[in-house]
């Protein structure tokens, strides 16, 4: 009998440890499900950086500046080589280049000038959706209610002079609106020596090209280009048919009313056979 119960002995003891193991497991899980909730405040150690640990040093943003008296605008369209529109003030208006000329893309009555579109792809290029400067000059419109300005890309670079010193414009002189002109004439003829652009062999019909600054054959007078400025008033006083050439001292304020027979005149000649003198101021 003393050597039957010895051997069941182990197997007693072994039984009684495993029921020992497992009583302590299910206490260690009560306690793991009664542990009340962390109110310490302590940060758990593996969150996510602070924001003053993460946020970067803002990058220094670098302020256009335009020379002084310009009128920052947004541009918001390229017409072509020459016309913009911008934005000032919540408000769009179409701009015209003072003191130069591109060839034409968009007239219809008109075809498409030599380098024409190159021209308007360089000015779309240089300007398309910046912020730019407009500087007047004595003119505030043309006849066609566009702003008449200069065009600052930042205080030293100006968009008429670029695209007349690369060969898409040339110097074209619209009195009084003439403060930059000897720059652009300066300009054209470095671009005609250098065979830039229109003053190319693609473009050049002729080896000898005009004076800088000289109309286009067939260019009315006083624009350079096909614009006809001058203006053929009829007084409201006497009737008498006077027109007024730009520079004059009632240039600006004449307006011509097309309805009651007025006229815009390409060249003096053009006006003086039509039957109108010209103003005496």
């Amino acid at each position: 009998m003393r050597r039957g119960g010895s051997r069941t002995a182990p197997t007693t003891i072994a039984a009684a440890l495993a029921a020992a193991v497992l009583a302590l497991f299910a206490l260690a899980a009560c306690d793991d499900e009664t542990l009340p909730p962390d109110t310490s405040g302590a940060t758990p150690t593996m969150t996510a950086p602070t924001a003053a640990a993460t946020t970067a040093s803002p990058t220094p943003t670098t302020r256009l500046t335009f020379p002084d008296g310009t009128t920052p605008a947004t541009v918001v369209r390229v017409v072509d080589g020459d016309t913009i529109e911008v934005e000032i003030e919540g408000e769009t208006h179409k701009v015209r280049y003072i003191g130069i000329d591109t060839p034409e893309t968009v007239d219809p009555r008109r075809p498409v000038g030599c380098f024409g579109e190159e021209a308007s792809a360089a000015n779309k290029a240089l300007v398309e959706g910046l912020t730019i400067g407009l500087e007047k000059d004595v003119s505030d419109t043309d006849r066609y209610g566009r702003l008449l300005r200069y065009v600052w890309l930042n205080d030293s670079e100006m968009v008429n002079a670029i695209l007349v010193r690369e060969g898409y414009a040339q110097s074209s002189a619209y009195p009084p609106d003439v403060r930059h002109q000897e720059l652009f004439d300066g300009l054209e003829t470095e671009a005609r020596s250098t065979g830039r652009g229109l003053w190319g062999p693609v473009c050049l019909e002729t080896p000898t090209p005009p004076p800088a600054g000289s109309p286009a054959e067939g260019a009315c007078e006083y624009s350079g280009t096909s614009e006809a400025v001058i203006k053929g008033n009829i007084s409201t006083n006497s009737g008498e048919k006077i027109y007024h050439v730009p520079g004059g001292s009632f240039y600006e304020q004449t307006v011509i009313d097309e309805a009651a027979g007025e006229r815009w005149f390409c060249a003096e000649s053009d006006a003086i056979a039509a039957g109108w003198r010209i103003s005496q101021r």
